[in-house]
């Protein structure tokens, strides 16, 4: 099956977001083809967690995007993971959002 472009799939993130009342924003535009998608999680309670592409081995051929748990700290500590991974990838996309609830609103692969 086909995956969907970086660029519709967060346009259809987002909008998703925004239609069950969260707050989610790009803050970052990326490669619009293939490029990385990473998405920050602010608790709104200090704390802020980081996803990231999961690796392919543990992907599946269903064209659904899955991610992994990069980390789990303060927000500041989260920036600065963000800012490294700019760094080793300046194509990839950025997109946060605002839930208390702690949820993602991604497919996450378990370790």
């Amino acid at each position: 099956m086909a995956r969907l472009t970086s660029e519709f799939w967060v346009s259809a993130w987002l909008r998703q977001a925004a239609h069950d009342g969260l707050i989610a924003v790009l803050r970052r535009r990326g490669a619009a083809e293939a490029g990385a998608i990473f998405v920050k999680l602010d608790r709104l309670d200090g704390t802020a967690v980081l996803y990231g592409p999961a690796p392919q081995t543990l992907a599946s051929d269903d064209g659904v995007r899955r991610f992994q748990l990069l980390l789990d700290a303060d927000p500041l500590t989260v920036e600065d993971r963000v800012t490294r991974e700019l760094r080793f990838d300046g194509d990839l996309w950025l997109v946060e959002i605002e839930n208390r609830a702690g949820d993602p609103r991604l497919e996450l692969v378990s370790d």
